[in-house]
């Protein structure tokens, strides 16, 4: 897959302004694309562009197609669908908890409630969607499995549902995630994976799909691409927001538990997106504002924000049309954030769609911010979050000054384990040196 794509719209407009105004209910709309149209969200005409789409190299087709056929049938047959509920129950452990959290709704004047995705078995919401496509590629009867991973939560649960189906699996995963992410990788190769480093490009998650795509390029009959995201070509973006879509299925039924009907606001980090798509899905037809955190990073020109960025532009990579933080010709841009998940350059098509007609808000936090709102959140709540979760926490906060009395979800994708050898040296630098001088002396090296 080419790292140059040819720009199709131009969409600069400034940074968006970090103030959260208070809140004006959006209504529900009959242009709002729930699922994909022939793999495209949205029109293409006037000012609304149609995101998504299928552009692969030819050899590909065939398999796509394959594929769009077997998840149509298998979708639809009791027997798949009990299949994965059990595994879903037994083996996930769903459904994963709706935490009222206490403290920190004394704090910020209004309700906040946890959906803590990080009990989920493998510690995020990234198992949901692996092993219903590691399910869907083993009844296809396809030999291998592939996968790209970024903070290695994807690649960690791809190979968890591979070991448990019997399947082997490749995860690609750039080699600046590697260094980051290393207890991930440890536990993939524990559970018999081959964890491939990319030293193309910026070492992260756009080139951990790139080689993703060629390998699967080489040999399309045997190999299935569990794609970790709600992008890629179609039918990806609709196939892994339905498998995460009991996120916001659970939700719609634990809220009842302390409040009669819907939430006021829901909030998720977007990377790729499954997490938020997942978690929103249940809700787009309704009343609910729903807002996307993005990953602020360090500020201008060390970020990852595609939504209302000058630097991000609407084009086509990686097998489909979205907006992509790129230069003027198409090639994507490098892109900075503390958190490896969040670390991405383009967006999911169907959020590029809801955020057009404007079904849902996006605002972005800082690495900074990130890490206060986990330690907010660990000291008063009793919860490590991960680092993307902890952008959608500290977005949470954000919104909570200024509303009150509002009922506020938040998702919390992922549990913060797989991150100590980010915030260990961040927020206790000398305690983590001393440990790591240790350890290396124990080693004798």
């Amino acid at each position: 897959m080419q790292e140059s794509n040819q720009i199709l719209e131009s969409k600069n407009t400034e940074i968006q302004n970090q103030k959260i105004k208070k809140s004006t209910k959006n209504k529900p709309t009959p242009k709002i694309f729930l699922t994909s149209k022939k793999g495209f969200f949205g029109k293409d005409k006037a000012d609304k562009i149609a995101f998504g789409g299928c552009y692969v190299p030819e050899i590909l087709y065939p398999s796509l197609k394959e594929l769009q056929q077997a998840y149509k049938k298998f979708s639809n047959s009791k027997a798949f669908c009990k299949e994965l509920k059990n595994l879903l129950k037994e083996f996930v452990g769903r459904p994963t908890p709706l935490i009222y959290a206490k403290k920190a709704s004394q704090i910020l004047g209004n309700q906040i409630y946890l959906k803590f995705e990080g009990m989920a078995h493998t510690g995020a919401h990234k198992i949901n969607n692996a092993i219903a496509q590691v399910l869907l590629a083993k009844k296809m009867g396809k030999t291998q499995i592939i996968a790209e991973t970024g903070a290695g939560q994807h690649g960690l649960a791809v190979s968890a549902a591979c070991a448990k189906l019997g399947m082997p699996c490749k995860i690609f995963m750039g080699s600046r995630d590697i260094i980051r992410q290393r207890p991930n990788v440890f536990n993939m190769e524990l559970l018999g994976a081959e964890v491939v480093s990319v030293e193309s490009g910026s070492q992260t998650l756009k080139d951990a799909v790139n080689e993703a795509l060629r390998e699967w390029s080489k040999n399309p009959k045997e190999i299935f691409y569990v794609l970790g995201s709600v992008l890629g070509p179609h039918p990806y973006p609709d196939m892994v927001r339905d498998f995460q879509s009991i996120i916001g299925k659970e939700v719609k039924a634990q809220s009842k538990k302390f409040f009669k009907g819907n939430p006021d606001i829901m909030v998720a980090c977007v990377g790729g997106g499954s997490n938020a798509m997942g978690f929103f899905s249940a809700f787009l037809k309704s009343q609910v504002e729903l807002f996307g955190v993005e990953a602020g990073g360090k500020g201008e020109g060390k970020n990852a924000i595609r939504m209302g960025n000058k630097e991000a532009h609407i084009g086509i990579a990686q097998g489909y049309k979205s907006y992509f933080l790129s230069d003027e010709f198409g090639n994507l841009s490098e892109t900075y954030s503390i958190s490896a998940g969040l670390d991405y350059a383009g967006i999911g098509p169907q959020l590029a769609h809801l955020r057009d007609i404007h079904r849902v808000k996006f605002l972005f936090a800082s690495d900074k911010e990130a890490l206060e709102a986990l330690e907010f959140f660990a000291r008063n709540e009793g919860i490590i979050a991960a680092l993307e979760s902890s952008h959608a926490l500290a977005g949470g906060i954000k919104i909570a000054q200024k509303v009150k009395n509002k009922k506020i979800i938040i998702n919390v994708s992922g549990r913060g384990d797989k991150d100590i050898f980010i915030t260990a040296k961040v927020l206790q630098t000398q305690k983590w040196k001393a440990f790591l001088k240790n350890e290396i002396e124990s080693l004798g090296v």
